[in-house]
């Protein structure tokens, strides 16, 4: 994987940022960046609301 992929931002459905918003503006940069992660491991284009599910299931948030 090149380091381009991680400059690169991914589309977010509009359900996914709506609970994106919900993550305390605080850690919501990181939060970003680890659930855009789990997203290119996954080896998928956008962010759904299940992948934010999962991030938060597996964040323990």
């Amino acid at each position: 994987m090149s380091s381009s992929n991680f400059t690169n931002a991914l589309e977010w459905t509009p359900q996914a940022k709506a609970k994106l918003k919900n993550i305390p503006y605080f850690v919501r940069t990181q939060a970003r960046w680890r659930i855009e992660q789990l997203a290119r491991d996954a080896e998928l284009d956008v962010v759904t609301v299940e992948l934010v599910e999962q991030a938060r299931a597996e964040f323990g948030q």
